[in-house]
């Protein structure tokens, strides 16, 4: 049995007197993609949110490689491994592929200049790793969708991430980026990173999930074997 790498154990969070998640359960293996189902309103995207310190749970406990967590922000989370591609990406369309991957966290050269050259090395590199096919010298805004959503993805690898999040990955790309997609998580599953998966596509979920676990109205329903 693969390493178990993410426990949230009793999770809870209030809004203003609204009870959106109650004492929620989630286990997340390496090398696994466990499939996060429910209708809207759930509270799947909560619960994610609470995993990554932009919200505050209320109650109950995060074990990630089994020791407590509590993130104050998405840096604190990202810095401990855990990346989220949210549906509605979040990068500078002015910027190129390579910036956007390294963006904070720039390649300098003699203390004072952005080495543009260095960070496109280490882009190709990063997507060579995950066998992706773009110029990392062109502006982000030129790409569709689906390859910038790859981007994103370079860019958790970049961070040295264990554990990714897949927030309805699929709503905006075509089929063929669908199958491209398809194949960088199963090579990310086979180098022993974790990820949850966020959809509603029920032919998605048997193609790429190994379990499914279920949210209903705030609450935990279940988890079996896809």
């Amino acid at each position: 049995m693969n390493e178990v790498i993410l426990q949230m154990k009793d999770i809870e969070k209030r809004f203003s007197g609204v009870h959106a998640l109650k004492s929620v359960q989630l286990e997340l293996r390496a090398g696994e993609v466990l499939a996060l189902m429910g209708e809207n309103g759930a509270g799947k995207s909560t619960l994610m949110k609470v995993l990554c310190g932009i919200h505050q749970r209320d109650g109950g406990e995060i074990l990630l490689f089994g020791k407590p967590v509590r993130f104050n922000n998405i840096a604190e989370s990202q810095k401990a491994g855990i990346s989220i591609i949210h549906q509605e990406l979040n990068m500078m369309n002015h910027l190129t592929v390579a910036q956007n991957i390294f963006i904070g966290r720039e390649a300098m050269r003699g203390g004072f200049y952005i080495n543009d050259k260095k960070m496109e090395d280490d882009a190709r590199a990063l997507f060579d790793r995950i066998g992706v096919n773009i110029d990392p010298t062109v502006k982000l805004g030129t790409l569709t969708v689906g390859k910038q959503q790859m981007v994103e993805i370079a860019k958790a690898v970049s961070h040295d991430s264990k554990l990714l999040i897949l927030d309805e990955p699929t709503a905006a790309l075509t089929q063929l980026e669908v199958e491209e997609l398809f194949s960088i998580m199963n090579d990310l599953r086979a180098k022993g990173i974790g990820m949850i998966y966020i959809s509603h596509r029920m032919d998605e979920i048997n193609r790429i999930s190994d379990r499914v676990t279920v949210m209903r109205d705030g609450e935990y329903v279940g988890t079996v074997n896809t």
